[in-house]
């Protein structure tokens, strides 16, 4: 049977320095003893390692984070992904509260905050409470630490009263629960200006063939949510897609929810979020889109159909020597589905897109732009260098020690839609032909440069005949570097970019209202200021194979 209960953990620097050591139950393995164990493993190193030789036999969980190495040994049957996920909580909780980017000195610096923060998100072994609303209100944060989080630990009690059909769900990682009614909202929640933002981010993963056509297009995305209200406000979030209630089902693959979302709710009307937000930002949702229909028509599909304002084509073994190649950049600037009123914040969130193209160029604040284009071209590691970089727009450089070009694009003003190209010539390895085609180019020549000074009409036929020779030995000499220099093109190209006020999948925040009826200690008359915002990001997601 599974335990499930955490033994210890144990934190070091990047210098593999134990900065801190918590023990929760039993009597684990200690710092000293597994760490050894641990950097004996060869790079890259798993998350989970099993060491027989410990008495008792023991499981090593570890996770790296900002150069930190954040180690757990148990020694008992336990799922191996609660361990993980409560490695990450702690990650997360310390981020909150002694600040991002987590380092060792604030660790070192702030260790009764984090003290405090560890004892009340595991007790005895058992997680209990890794919600951070819930944790403001019984960690104990004094000076100036305590005013950056706007002194809370106010005296008072929770919220009883919950809507109809209230919120059953826990975010803690046991049943055992030492927190508030509600366990990712704390207590006396008060703003003084009340406002609301969804920001959604979608992340590209496309592979395209050389014929263009896709081989996968996926987009995963994230709702990130800001609530600064007070009280206890239930909130529905709208979200909408091209063919209704069946488009949205279609659309959304893989969701996953933050536990304040009703379930039933989605379920019974997918793209409806009702839930009672945690206080500040917190991730709402994530899910997974597939861009490719299922009705794929390998013939007529290809990349223009994912309506990406980025594409790419990659020609090689170019010139009379195959040392060249040349890739193509083509840049769209309509969006089908891009409104302009989706682009930047605003206060009404209850009006739709028309749906008509936008332009996605210029300065105008109005309609999506397209930034950070950048080309990355993956070099083989037997090129020695690439002697020249020529390109119609832009800046491009190769980078001998990562072997890549990088081809940087501006988008700043509305010329920047249409075509650009970017030539490379690459340097090979040098061989023992390359230096007897030499010798005998020079050979050659020399005999030429004689032949002319004795040139006479009869000899006519002769230099014919020689010229023809040389034609077919250059000739062939071309064709035997084409194939020495086929290995070292690229065999693929990645795009990175970003697009404000645009999303790939086409989905669109429909509205956000606030349930006055629901909701508790709002005050009269409260209108929370809205706004949401979208952005569609490639991290070199959007690859050519060549």
């Amino acid at each position: 049977m599974l335990s499930n209960a955490v033994e210890a953990l144990y934190i070091f620097d990047q210098h593999n320095e134990s900065i801190l050591e918590h023990v929760y139950r039993s009597r684990p393995a200690s710092a000293r003893v597994v760490l050894p164990l641990y950097l004996a493993q060869p790079v890259p190193r798993p998350s989970l390692i099993y060491m027989p030789n410990i008495n008792p036999p023991t499981v090593l969980f570890s996770v790296i984070h900002n150069s930190l190495l954040f180690l757990s040994p148990v020694s008992t049957e336990t799922e191996p992904l609660f361990v993980l996920e409560f490695l990450h909580r702690v990650i997360d909780i310390l981020e909150e509260f002694i600040g991002d980017p987590l380092l060792a000195t604030k660790i070192e610096g702030n260790y009764d905050v984090v003290a405090q923060l560890l004892g009340e998100m595991c007790d005895a072994g058992s997680v209990c409470n890794t919600e951070p609303n819930a944790l403001r209100d019984d960690v104990d944060v004094s000076g100036f630490l305590g005013k950056l989080l706007g002194g809370v630990g106010l005296p008072g009690s929770s919220p009883a009263l919950l809507p109809s059909g209230g919120l059953k769900q826990q975010l803690s990682l046991n049943p055992i629960s030492n927190g508030p009614a509600i366990p990712w909202r704390r207590a006396n929640v008060r703003h003084t200006s009340n406002e609301l933002y969804v920001d959604i981010v979608e992340t590209l993963s496309v592979t395209l063939a050389p014929s263009g056509r896709p081989l996968a297009a996926f987009a995963n995305g994230s709702i990130a949510f800001t609530s600064k209200i007070s009280g206890v406000p239930d909130l529905l979030l709208t979200l909408s897609a091209s063919g209704g209630k069946l488009g949205m089902e279609k659309s959304i693959e893989l969701p996953v929810f933050h536990p304040c979302v009703r379930l039933a709710r989605w379920k019974e009307r997918p793209g409806e979020l009702s839930f009672v937000p945690p206080d500040g930002k917190f991730m709402l949702a994530g899910y997974e889109v597939n861009l490719m229909p299922s009705n794929l028509d390998l013939k007529a599909w290809s990349n223009t159909n994912l309506q990406l304002p980025v594409s790419i084509e990659v020609s090689k073994s170019l010139g009379l020597t195959g040392a060249d190649f040349e890739v193509r950049l083509i840049l769209s600037s309509n969006f089908p589905g891009a409104s302009t009123s989706a682009s930047a914040s605003r206060p009404n969130l209850g009006t739709r897109g028309s749906g008509r193209s936008t332009p996605i160029f210029g300065s105008s604040a109005s309609g999506p732009t397209l930034q950070d284009v950048v080309i990355t071209i993956p070099i083989p590691k037997a090129v020695r260098n690439i002697t020249d970089l020529r390109a119609s727009r832009g800046e491009a450089y190769f980078t001998p020690a990562d072997n890549v070009v990088d081809w940087r694009v501006p988008t700043k003003d509305a010329a920047a839609a249409g075509n650009a190209t970017l030539r490379c010539t690459i340097v090979g390895p040098t061989t023992d032909n390359d230096e007897d085609e030499a010798i005998s180019f020079s050979f050659d020549a020399v005999n030429g440069g004689y032949d002319k000074k004795e040139e006479t009409y009869q000899s006519s036929g002769l230099d014919n005949s020689k010229k023809s020779s040389v034609k077919v030995q250059n000739q062939s000499r071309d064709q035997r570097k084409i194939q020495q220099n086929s290995p070292l093109m690229p065999s693929s190209a990645s795009v990175s970019f970003s697009v404000k006020g645009w999303l790939a999948s086409g989905i669109r925040v429909e509205g956000l209202v606030l349930d006055t009826r629901k909701s508790r200690g709002l005050g009269e008359g409260v209108k929370p200021y809205k706004g949401v915002k979208y952005l569609t990001v490639s991290k070199k997601g959007v690859e050519t194979r060549c």
